[in-house]
């Protein structure tokens, strides 16, 4: 492996050679789980064996020869086929009864496997009842238009009808629609009401595995992207990216492949800019650097680093520049020393006075796991923290040509890759530290949680040990929430890339108040090596994705939107919204003020800056209480801190609550200097 990587780097990463590099890559990490590339594991087919013999189907329409029992025979050699000749419009739709009532958790549906893929589905929606008449949609979404298996999980309902509308083919070839098997799996009810745990939405299907993702601030879309593939990394990399974005307003998922920057976009350093739009820095095109223009919805490339680079994190500083460290899952092994981009001048320059050797842990993997996925944290008089994983704390300034000094450590932990660190109060500059493993897999992760507050750099950090998640996590995601709680959500017991088992499918809430974990509401499907979680501007949360190891049952192509216990009344109803009907400005600088109206009183306001995230690292997101100075009726003035490195130039969310806790739907403001 390690001749290959440096072998790659010398040849500067030819196609032939990077595929032989990520193939080996790829074999080497399932052979920690046991399982062969491409295989397929028992749960697809564990979907099938549930007795159909009773079940019944009817559609919209049928083709002569394909009528809808051929989608519940059991058999993939038949299909369900909607009407061609003479042919009929989209939408379709199929209905399954199973005759009885039964606690589903999940769709498993085969697409037509005769090598021809008229009637793929691309747009959908899922739906299930109990009596025929009143219909829950459970998942919706776009399927890859591809032969593979779609599972689609869903939380446990009572169901005893399905039915599948499609409402796009999915290679836009024609307005057909095929199914050759359907399938449902069964789970338990949760229990429990949503104002203590919270409540999973339907599912949300993607085109691709989702493995890195963030929320533009100019559009409230999220967009979320693979590899040059939709659901693998190995093999001749084109140079492209699998894309898809999904808009909140309209629910439809759209697949877009990005080529003209020919990067990889795979297991990347990435931050928001000043702007908002995400950087996006080596990977797989370990020398690369692209930029995402959210008014246009628009890649670029720029810049090469200085150094190759994969795995390494990076942060957006408080003057608009970009500094990253570390990388050696690609692009060679070890000296992934700091540098920094200048985004106005388009130009990286190396930092000879911060070395990445003070922050690598002691990883059994050795450096080629060592200096991945920093916690990085951009602070004041243009410095940066670095919370872990290692257990050793740095500050790096990123002033002239560099400094390092010793940040402490944690007391009481041990090194932490893949655990979660999270500023859940920029103003205090405290952030939690959670979970994370000693070694990045193999190894059982801790449940191990720590208060880190920061000052005046280059003074130790403080740390406080707090009370334990209830589960052990590596590979979770940490989201803090408008009033300052942070949601755990995902990872294993024992981290294992590209394996579901020990999977934690109950997430936590933590409150800074009680310093105490919370399990909340189960989500449907696992979330571990290469999930996403943002926090969307409604508050609620997005969890998603996993995977990307070809055709195996560990990638998951889609997510879930959480809604936290704060947007409940005390009897499971959905609690009514403060509503801000104006903001005074769009565009706000540091250590000034704005004025907020609101439909009904509020008693406190938070901004939280968008976010982007990937392999559990999120250097974006801190959350910033704002006290209102002012106060006529419901109009409130609020007034930011006058530190850049507090308030990270960028765009925010704007959230006003209630005397109940209740958030509203944010606003979008940007900060500047």
């Amino acid at each position: 492996m390690a001749i290959l990587r440096y072998a790659c780097v010398a040849l500067s990463l030819t196609a032939g050679c990077l595929a032989d590099m990520l193939s080996a890559r790829l074999i080497e990490e399932l052979a920690r789980v046991q399982m062969k590339p491409g295989e397929v594991l028992p749960m697809v087919a564990e979907a099938r064996k549930l007795d159909k013999s009773q079940w019944t189907a009817t559609a919209d329409s049928f083709q002569s020869g394909n009528p809808p029992s051929a989608a519940i025979d059991g058999s993939t050699s038949t299909f369900w086929h909607s009407q061609y000749n003479p042919n009929l419009p989209l939408p379709h739709n199929i209905t399954i009864d199973m005759q009885q009532v039964m606690n589903i958790n999940g769709l498993v549906l085969t697409p037509r496997q005769d090598g021809t893929s008229n009637g793929n589905i691309g747009q959908h929606t899922v739906q299930v009842s109990t009596d025929n008449k009143v219909w829950t949609t459970v998942s919706y979404g776009t399927f890859l238009d591809d032969s593979e298996v779609k599972t689609v999980p869903f939380v446990t309902t009572p169901a005893r009808w399905l039915r599948i509308l499609a409402a796009t083919e999915a290679g836009n070839r024609g307005t057909w629609t095929s199914i050759a098997d359907i399938g449902v799996t069964t789970g338990t009810l949760t229990t429990g009401s949503p104002a203590a745990i919270g409540s999973w939405g339907p599912t949300v299907e993607f085109p691709i595995t989702l493995v890195s993702g963030a929320v533009i601030g100019s559009t409230g879309q999220l967009l979320t992207w693979s590899s040059f593939l939709p659901n693998q990394f190995t093999g001749s990399s084109t140079g492209q990216t699998f894309t898809s974005t999904y808009d909140p307003s309209t629910k439809l998922v759209t697949q877009y492949v990005i080529s003209n920057t020919g990067h990889d976009m795979f297991c990347t350093g990435l931050s928001l800019d000043n702007q908002g739009g995400p950087i996006v820095t080596g990977g797989n095109s370990a020398p690369d650097t692209s930029r995402y223009n959210g008014g246009s919805k628009t890649w670029a490339l720029q810049a090469n680093m200085n150094i190759a680079r994969g795995y390494q994190a990076h942060v957006t500083l408080s003057d608009g520049r970009v500094f990253t460290v570390g990388g050696s899952w690609s692009g060679g092994q070890g000296g992934k020393n700091g540098e920094v981009y200048d985004p106005v001048a388009n130009k990286w320059t190396l930092l000879p006075g911060c070395p990445v050797a003070p922050m690598l842990t002691a990883d059994a993997g050795g450096v080629y796991r060592a200096d991945n996925h920093g916690w990085l944290f951009a602070w004041k008089n243009n410095y940066v923290f670095q919370a872990g994983p290692s257990v050793a704390m740095n500050w790096y300034g990123i002033s002239g040509t560099g400094s390092q000094a010793s940040a402490g450590s944690r007391t009481g932990d041990t090194d932490a890759m893949c655990g979660d660190a999270v500023m859940y109060d920029a103003v205090a500059g405290n952030i939690l530290a959670v979970g994370g493993s000693s070694s990045y897999s193999n190894v059982p992760a801790t449940t191990n949680a720590h208060i880190i507050t920061i000052g005046t750099p280059p003074t130790a950090a403080k740390v406080t040990t707090v009370a334990s998640m209830q589960y052990a996590r590596a590979f979770a995601n940490g989201v803090v929430l408008p009033n300052g709680q942070v949601f755990i959500v995902g990872g294993q017991s024992t981290p294992v890339p590209f394996s579901d088992d020990t999977a934690q499918f109950t997430p936590e809430l933590w409150d800074p108040t009680t310093q105490k974990f919370t399990a909340m509401a189960p989500q449907a499907a696992a979330r571990v090596y290469h999930s996403i979680a943002l926090l969307m501007p409604d508050a609620t949360v997005f969890s998603g994705g996993g995977g990307l190891c070809g055709n195996c049952a560990t990638n998951h192509r889609d997510g879930q939107f959480f809604s936290p216990p704060y947007l409940f009344t005390s009897s499971g109803a959905r609690a009514t919204r403060p509503v801000i009907s104006a903001i005074s400005a769009t565009t706000v600088k540091v250590g000034t003020s704005f004025s907020v109206t609101t439909g009904s009183a509020a008693t406190q306001f938070s901004i939280i800056r968008y976010a982007s995230t990937t392999h559990t690292v999120n250097t974006d997101q801190r959350r910033i209480p704002l006290t209102p100075t002012a106060i006529s009726g419901t109009k409130y003035t609020l007034t930011l801190p006058s530190d850049p490195g507090v308030v990270v130039p960028g765009q925010y969310m704007v959230f006003a609550m209630n005397s109940n806790g209740v958030p509203s739907v944010a606003k979008t403001i940007l900060v500047t200097n």
